[in-house]
């Protein structure tokens, strides 16, 4: 066949090829971070969720949201191919450290080396006041979060060297983006297929859970949701507001605390902690109820592998995956579940 026939073949083909056919996108979720709470075991990262959408030529990376953002979450990112240059968006379920302290290591490495932006949306409940009166409030926290580094003079000494930085240090790259939480989910951020929805929910004052939706799929980030009932008498551990935000998704990413920290399990936990936690039986039922198809564990008390909860002695040993995966299935939830390890993932795909 002569190249001109093989040319005329070709565009004769391409008149008859799908008019606006898309690539097959894909939404993949990866924990940053699994470890439950402050303490540290055998080097995990705090609490944090990678989702990343794209098409599946370009493995997920068109958009990238991190959802919390624990101690160790920039090394996470590393090993996961995302450097934090890149992400677009940081959620905050609520502001405790171990969802935060890594927040400032990623922003004074986005600082350095990104200065001419663009900036990240920073996306959190506004200020709220406490019952005991004191208020938690996003937009400080990203006011001041390069201030050590401004007090040593740090800051000071690398404009010396990079007249391009920024001279107000890594609180000039934030832009905060707060919203009073609701009884309803409602959108807080999006960018182009990829819609973010928010809810009240129960753990410390302006704790909020989100769910991204994307035509390859959902997924809900519950952070450390619990029951707005403290404690029993309650039908479940896990919130109402995370199960209606989580019917119909795909995934729910959630924090877990294993039955055997309760009152009657002989570790000494503080029985209002273990309380105001999701506990795996619990959120087995959340899932099944919701019709979520993948059950993330995260945030584990206690992590795997652990003979202790911080001070907290477990009587008859360590647990393992078996035993969170056990707790579950205790449920009757019939869908995957992942017993969360840093760096584990989910990817679901949409053929187009």
């Amino acid at each position: 066949m002569s190249r001109m026939l093989l040319g005329v073949v070709l565009a004769g083909a391409a008149l008859f090829a799908p008019v606006g056919a898309m690539a097959d996108t894909c939404l993949k979720v990866t924990l940053t971070g699994t470890q439950g709470g402050p303490p540290v075991f055998k080097g995990q990262a705090g609490a944090g969720t990678l989702v990343q959408y794209g098409t599946v030529e370009n493995k997920c990376n068109d958009v990238r949201l991190q959802f919390d953002t624990g101690r160790g979450t920039t090394q996470r990112l590393s090993e996961a191919g995302v450097p934090v240059g890149r992400i677009d968006a940081v959620f905050l379920t609520h502001l405790h450290s171990d969802h935060t302290e890594g927040f400032a290591d990623m922003m004074q490495l986005r600082w350095h080396f990104n200065s001419q932006g663009p900036k990240v949306d920073l996306v959190c409940s506004e200020e709220t006041k406490s019952p005991l009166g004191f208020a938690l409030s996003c937009a400080r926290f990203a006011r001041h979060i390069g201030d050590p580094l401004i007090q040593s003079g740090e800051i000071a000494q690398r404009l010396a060297e990079n007249k391009k930085r920024l001279p107000g240090g890594p609180a000039e790259l934030i832009a905060v983006k707060d919203f009073a939480p609701e009884e309803e989910p409602k959108e807080v951020w999006s960018k182009g297929d990829v819609k973010v929805s928010a809810i009240r929910s129960t753990h410390i004052a302006g704790h909020a859970s989100y769910r991204v939706d994307t035509p390859a799929g959902s997924v809900v980030v519950g952070g450390d949701a619990g029951n707005d009932i403290r404690k029993p008498p309650r039908e479940t551990s896990t919130s109402n507001q995370v199960e209606k935000l989580a019917n119909g998704a795909d995934i729910v990413v959630h924090s877990t605390i294993h039955p055997v920290m309760g009152p009657d399990g002989g570790t000494g936990f503080p029985p209002p902690i273990y309380f105001r936690q999701s506990n795996a039986t619990d959120l087995g039922h959340l899932a099944k109820r919701a019709g979520v198809k993948h059950l993330m564990l995260t945030h584990l008390i206690p992590p795997v592998g652990a003979p202790r909860q911080g001070p907290y002695k477990l009587p008859n040993g360590a647990l393992t995956e078996a035993d969170y995966r056990s707790a579950v299935t205790e449920s009757g939830f019939e869908g995957e579940t992942v017993v969360g390890s840093d760096l584990a993932s989910v990817t679901l795909t949409q053929a187009n």
